[in-house]
C-alpha cells in the first residue's frame, strides 16, 4: 500500500466532493482508497481566522491543490505558505471565471508557477490523485532502514484497545511492538498495533497516515505536536540559535522582543526573539529564540516563522534548525 498526502486549500468544504470525510477538528481529513493505493487529503477547517490550520494542512502534504475563487488575502497567504514549505507538486483550479492572466503574475517565481492548472471537476481530480497514488512504489522496510518519527495530530482512548494516536509519518520506519520515545520529555510507549486506512500492518514508514495503538501511556498524557520516535537523532530544545531566511514580501528586520510562532510538523509554538544578529543582510538574520515549550526536530529540518501579532502578513519566512 502506497499513500499520497494532499492538501486542498481554498473554499471550505471543497475536499468533501473529492474524498470520504474522516477525523475533523481545526483540520479535516478525507480519504480515498482503490486497491492497494490510498490518498489522504487534509483541509484547513478553521482557516483563515487561524493560521495554524493552514500550516498543518500544507506541512502534511507532498502535493497541494489550490482552489482559487478570488485574488484575495487568503489566496496570497496560501501561495506564501506553500512556497515557504517548498511544496513543489500540485494543481491550481480557477473558479468564478478567473483569468489565468490575473493569477500567473502573482505566482511567478514561486513553486506554484510549476503547478498544472486544471478544470474545476472534483470527480476528475479524485481519479487523477488515485492514479498518482498507483504510481507510488512501496517495499517492505529493511532492518537497516532508519528509525522513524510520527508527529501526533489526534489522540484518544478506545475501549478494549487503550490509547490510540493518529498521525502522518514524518520520516523513517516505526514497527509493531517497538518501544518509542514520546517527545518532548523522557516518556516511552510501546506500539501495540498499527493501522493504515483501516488495515492492520506491522510497520509504517514516511508518508503513511497511521493509527497507532500504544501501551504504557494514557491519552491524557499526550498533546498535539508530541512526537513518537525511534530516531535517536531527534532533538528537543526550548532555546534555539538558528538562521532565518525572510520572504521577499516581509517589510522590515525582525527585532529583539518580538513574539513569533514556529511551525514544524504538528507543532506551532510561541517563541520570543532573545536576540538578532543581522550582519550585512537583514533578511538572513541569526536568531536566538526562547520557546514556550521544547521544539522537537531533526537537525537540518526547516520550520516556518509566523508573526501573528501586529502584522497583516502572518508568514515571515523559514528557520534552518540546528
Amino acid at each position: 500500500m502506497a499513500n499520497l498526502n494532499v492538501a486542498i486549500l481554498g473554499p471550505q468544504g471543497y475536499a468533501k466532493e473529492v474524498g470520504k470525510k474522516g477525523t475533523s477538528t481545526d483540520i479535516t481529513f478525507y480519504n480515498l482508497k482503490r486497491g492497494e493505493s490510498t490518498v489522504t487529503i487534509v483541509e484547513p477547517t478553521r482557516y483563515p481566522e487561524r493560521l495554524a490550520p493552514l500550516f498543518f494542512a500544507a506541512s502534511l502534504a507532498k502535493k497541494a491543490v489550490l482552489v482559487v475563487d478570488a485574488i484575495d488575502a487568503a489566496f496570497g497567504e496560501g501561495v506564501i505558505m506553500l512556497q515557504a514549505l517548498g511544496i513543489r507538486e500540485g494543481y491550481i483550479i480557477l473558479r468564478n471565471y478567473l483569468d489565468p492572466g490575473r493569477v500567473n503574475p502573482v505566482i511567478k517565481g514561486t513553486v506554484l508557477a510549476e503547478y498544472e492548472q486544471i478544470d474545476d471537476d472534483p470527480i476528475a481530480l479524485r481519479e487523477r490523485l488515485l492514479d498518482e497514488a498507483d504510481k507510488l512504489q512501496e517495499a517492505t522496510p529493511s532492518p537497516e532502514e532508519r528509525g522513524g518519527a510520527i508527529p501526533v495530530d489526534h489522540f484518544f482512548n478506545v475501549r478494549g484497545i487503550g490509547t490510540v494516536v493518529l498521525g502522518t509519518m514524518a520520516e523513517g520506519v516505526i514497527r509493531k511492538h517497538e518501544t518509542l520515545r514520546v517527545l518532548p520529555g523522557d516518556r516511552t510507549a510501546q506500539v501495540r498495533s498499527i493501522q493504515k486506512h483501516d488495515d492492520d500492518f506491522d510497520w509504517a514508514r514516511a508518508g503513511d497516515r497511521a493509527g497507532i495503538a500504544l501501551k504504557n501511556i494514557e491519552a491524557d498524557e499526550l498533546d498535539r505536536g508530541d512526537v513518537l520516535a525511534s530516531d535517536e537523532a531527534l532533538r528537543s530544545e526550548s532555546s534555539l540559535s538558528a538562521r532565518a531566511e525572510l520572504i521577499r514580501y516581509w517589510p522590515a528586520p525582525l527585532k529583539e522582543g518580538m513574539v513569533l510562532h514556529i511551525g514544524h510538523w504538528m507543532q506551532f509554538l510561541p517563541a520570543r526573539v532573545a536576540s538578532v544578529e543581522a550582519g550585512e543582510d537583514w533578511r538572513r538574520p541569526l536568531l536566538k529564540l526562547e520557546l514556550e515549550k521544547p521544539l522537537v526536530y531533526r537537525p537540518g529540518d526547516r520550520a516556518v516563522i509566523c508573526p501573528l501579532e501586529g502584522s497583516k502578513l502572518r508568514i515571515a519566512g523559514i528557520l534552518e534548525l540546528p
